[in-house]
């Protein structure tokens, strides 16, 4: 089991779970995070968290999609492991419906 980042979390990317992850495995594209399934320990640290809820244990539910999104841009994406400025507009996303098809950018975190 591991834990996944959903579409919650794109234009919001609070950051909070990355400072409490103690493997590092958040991977940070241009407007979401992703956790690495393979690097996941499963403590669930970072599921509490996120003030979005965006963090979800794979087995909650139907999130085949999520883990496979996480499993892939946490492969292409750079690691983070401290936490970073959100988005100044991240609280104007962050209970809107439908972001992953609306929003969602496959480019990766450019700090």
């Amino acid at each position: 089991m591991a834990y996944v980042v959903t579409e919650a979390c794109i234009k919001c990317k609070y950051m909070d779970c990355v400072e409490v992850c103690p493997v590092d495995c958040f991977y940070e594209g241009e407007n979401m995070l992703v956790i690495s399934p393979e690097e996941c320990i499963d403590c669930g640290v970072c599921e509490p968290e996120c003030p979005v809820d965006a963090i979800k244990p794979d087995t909650d539910g139907d999130l085949e999609r999520w883990l496979e999104l996480n499993r892939e841009y946490a492969a292409k994406w750079p690691n983070i492991t401290r936490k970073a400025p959100s988005p100044e507009d991240a609280d104007d996303f962050k209970d809107l419906d439908g972001k992953f098809d609306k929003f969602f950018s496959p480019e990766p975190a450019k700090r």
